[in-house]
């Protein structure tokens, strides 16, 4: 940055508010076109700017001397004139300046209201610059992005698009860094005084990164004066000292840019922006490589018009993509498929199948945004009208009402708010709140005028068909008057084709004759003129909806009359008999195979055949319970007749448990219960275990309890206490025995069972003494062994009692173990030494090389302005 730019940038705002004479042209000299060349600096030129830089021109003889008109607006350039010298281009910030100094601000483009010093200003920062009331933007601004259909508005002047985010809501100086700026006799009005300070956008795509100049100024910041050394040319071949603002220029050369294509160059002249496309010709093949066509280098990559048809991965399909390059790739089909709600999975579905519904409410969310598709799973679009009611608010919040959710809801109320003018009500139906601003220009009321009168009679012919009928009924004679004369008072009493009698019309009034009248509540009345075919019937009728359906009739006119849906549902029998259609009312469909005498019932609906579809098929399964009943579902879709008989094989086991019968459902359960628990015996022995005794039951497969609990004929081998006594008892004799003792059956082990029943003998008693005598024995045995062990204890202690040996070592052995020592020892202190100054080396390193990054640093610190 040079010096005098830098100053001037950092200087403050007080020393260029004096009041010193400055030139700023108003109307500046063209600019030489691109096709003249440039001069090479010459000695009457120091600077070395290029002579074809439009800015180095200097002003023409139409100057406006800013000094003369106002001294603040000229300390608003003075930073600027201070380095652009001869080279100040202020054409398009001059006019408003010279507009700020004389304190005439173009009137507000929205209100047309004067702008004075002291009110509160909006300006366009974007394109057209222009200065309007804050208020009034404010309320432009919020009714245009109520308005449209996305969330922006824009200026009054050049429409430039602002999102609603950037709604001013404070009033900023015209650099946007002071709120409220106070008013001030010394400098602009709006203007906040310090360096504007704003980048200078137009020259940032060049890489200028260079601030204003002026004073907080209104308008556009002018172009930058700065010094550019080494400005290149648009393709880059030549070099120029040119101004910052116009430091991209072209040199008249050949541009020579390598294309797009990658192999031609361009042959157009120095240029600014991308190059144009190739234009060279040659032959190309299309991209799958079947047509040879002549085209442009730049379009050499083209697809013909013949289909693919290639065979896809899948084997099944074949591509139906165009010309292409590569492989078809993948069935679309193939991977994770859903049914058309997307809630039920079919992994392994194939591409070449189609995925069913599921049964389920679809859900998918409708066009509102809000509610969800109630109907089944089906395939194709959901329906675009969201017919569910729903209570709304109007967009005043004036009214709520039930309607459905597409309907918009408005009110009749008109909105009592003045507008910004504050003269005039906003008068608008179902105000949102953002009044508009006022349209009436100039703001103010009405003029009214009253018609001229005159003496003679009215000699207007009658137009109605009953003239003099009519004429003899009114007040004659009549004066000369404006408008329509009195209407005529008799009914038409035509038969109109619906069979009504017509009851009108009264003639309106004839415009031919009229003046335009004071604005007032218009009258309704029938659009219609006397002499011509009668209006349309207004009798009122009852109209009924599409189903027909009762309690949902509408009273309508005459000649207005249509059928329309209800918010009820169809509710008219599906073919299976069992279910009613869900859709939402339509005209049924009168069916082919509908004898004459049922067509009469609906004849009214034969007429609307137009509108007539067919409801919904029923796909749900049978849901009738079976007779008899049975657990199992019918696996027919839902009918009207009687279910089959369910062939479904049910499992019951026998009553011992041995085997698992399997019987038809509709068989088993024909059965009584007597007759199911003859067929579940197997005809095999029972095989239970008895609860008494540890036998089996020997009986034929039964239902119940065992029938020979206590009856067991089983042999059991009884034993007495000391399993010395051994006899054979029947088991219902030994159960008896158990009873009689006191004890429960149930309650012995099967190993235990018939043991203790008999009493020992003498036998028994020589067992037991021969047992005593030879425990007696082994008991001596131990005895004797246990004092030998003791003997040898004292042997076995003394070995354990015993130390280690001692090796004695000779003295070179000792000598080599001192010698050892003492080199670890000397190893470990040269490693110590080491690291400690390696260590000193390094923070000695990184000290250096520390005080050398900050002498560069420094170095550099100096030399950025001197770049600048």
């Amino acid at each position: 940055m040079p010096s005098s730019y830098a100053a001037a940038a950092s200087g403050s705002p007080s020393s260029s508010r004096k009041p010193i004479p400055v030139a700023a042209a108003s109307t500046r000299q063209p600019a030489p076109s691109p096709a003249a060349a440039p001069a090479a600096p010459s000695p009457s030129n120091p600077s070395g700017i290029s002579d074809s830089d439009p800015s180095s021109y200097s002003s023409s003889g139409e100057e406006t001397d800013l000094t003369s008109s106002d001294p603040a607006a000229a300390s608003v350039v003075s930073s600027y004139l201070s380095v652009a010298g001869d080279g100040a281009d202020l054409s398009k910030v001059g006019i408003f300046l010279s507009s700020a100094a004389r304190r005439r601000s173009p009137p507000c483009l929205i209100c047309f209201d004067p702008i004075r010093p002291s009110d509160p200003v909006w300006s366009c920062s974007a394109s057209c610059f222009a200065a309007l009331h804050l208020h009034c933007i404010q309320s432009w601004a919020h009714q245009s992005a109520s308005a449209a259909p996305s969330p922006t508005w824009g200026c009054p002047k050049c429409r430039f698009p602002y999102p609603k985010s950037e709604t001013p809501t404070s009033y900023l100086c015209f650099c946007s860094k002071t709120v409220d700026p106070a008013p001030d006799p010394w400098i602009l009005p709006h203007s906040c005084g310090d360096i504007c300070g704003r980048h200078l956008n137009a020259n940032r795509d060049s890489g200028c990164e260079h601030t204003c100049l002026l004073l907080c100024h209104p308008g556009p910041c002018p172009p930058c004066p700065a010094i550019v050394p080494n400005a290149r040319c648009f393709c880059g071949s030549r070099r120029e000292t040119r101004r910052c603002s116009h430091q991209r220029y072209s040199c008249l050369g050949k541009c020579n840019k390598r294309l797009g294509c990658g192999i031609h160059r361009c042959p157009v002249d120095c240029h600014d922006g991308p190059c144009p496309p190739c234009a060279v010709l040659g032959n190309h093949k299309c991209e799958c490589g079947e047509t040879m066509e002549e085209r442009l280098c730049s379009e050499r990559v083209f697809q013909c018009k013949r289909e693919c048809g290639g065979m896809l991965e899948c084997g099944k399909h074949s591509c139906e993509r165009g010309c292409h390059a590569g492989k078809c790739g993948e069935c679309p089909l193939q991977g994770r498929r859903t049914c058309p709600c997307g809630k039920k999975d079919y992994p392994s579905l194939d591409c070449d199948a189609e995925a069913s519904t599921c049964g389920s409410t679809c859900e998918k969310v409708l066009g509102c945004g809000r509610h969800k598709c109630h109907e089944r799973c089906h395939r194709g679009l959901c329906v675009e009208t969201c017919r569910l009611v729903i209570t709304k608010s109007c967009r005043c919040g004036c009214l709520k009402k039930e309607v459905p959710c597409y309907q918009e809801l408005t009110c009749e109320r008109k909105c009592p708010r003045m507008r910004n003018c504050g003269r005039h009500a906003c008068r608008r139906r179902c105000c949102p709140g953002d009044c508009a601003p006022c349209p009436e220009v100039p703001c103010g009321t009405e003029k009214n005028q009253k018609p001229p009168k005159c003496s003679k009679k009215c000699n207007t012919a009658r137009l109605c068909r009953h003239k003099l009928e009519c004429r003899n009924r009114l007040p004659q004679p009549h004066k000369c008057h404006y408008g329509a004369c009195p209407p005529c008072k008799l009914i038409c009493g035509e038969e109109l084709s619906c069979g009504h009698r017509c009851h009108g019309p009264i003639a309106p009034p004839n415009p031919e004759f009229t003046l335009k009248p004071i604005k007032r509540k218009k009258e309704k009345h029938i659009d219609c003129t006397p002499g011509t075919p009668c209006p349309p019937c207004q009798e009122v009728v009852l109209v009924p909806c599409f189903g027909q359906h009762l309690g949902q009739e509408r009273a309508i006119l005459c000649s207005k009359k249509r059928q329309f849906p209800c918010q009820n549902l169809c509710g008219n029998p599906l073919d299976c008999g069992n279910h009613y259609c869900t859709k939402a009312c339509h005209v049924l469909q009168i069916p082919l195979s509908q004898p004459e005498g049922d067509q009469s019932a609906i004849q009214s609906l034969a007429s609307a055949s137009a509108f007539a579809e067919p409801c919904e098929e029923c796909d749900l399964p049978c849901q009738r319970v079976r007779e008899p009943s049975c657990s199992h579902p019918c696996p027919l879709p839902c009918h009207l007749d009687d279910c089959p008989p369910c062939k479904v094989l049910v499992k019951r086991p026998c009553h011992c448990g041995a085997m698992v019968h399997a019987f038809e459902c509709m068989y088993y359960n024909n059965l009584n219960a007597k007759e199911q628990q003859k067929v579940r015996s197997c005809g095999g022995p029972c095989h239970r275990k008895l609860p008494n005794c540890p036998h089996l039951c020997s009986e034929i497969c039964h239902p119940g309890q065992c029938p020979s609990v206590d009856q067991c004929m089983k042999k059991v081998n009884v034993r007495c206490a000391c399993n010395t006594l051994k006899k054979e008892w029947i088991c219902q004799d030994v159960l008896k025995e158990y009873r009689r003792s006191g004890c429960d059956p149930k309650q012995i082990p099967k190993n235990q069972y018939g043991i203790g029943l008999l009493a020992c003998g003498e036998d028994c008693m020589k067992k037991v003494r021969a047992a005593e005598s030879e425990l007696h024995l082994r008991k001596t045995q131990e005895i004797k062994s246990s004092v030998v062990e003791v003997e040898n204890v004292p042997k076995r202690k003394k070995r354990r009692n015993r130390g280690p040996e001692r090796v004695e070592s000779s003295k070179f052995q000792e000598i080599k173990a001192f010698a050892l020592k003492c080199l670890l020892v000397i190893f470990l202190f040269i490693v110590v030494v080491a690291g400690l100054y390696l260590l000193w080396k390094g923070v000695y390193w990184l000290s250096d090389w520390m005080n050398e990054m900050e002498e560069q640093r420094v170095r550099q610190r100096h030399l950025k302005p001197g770049r600048m």
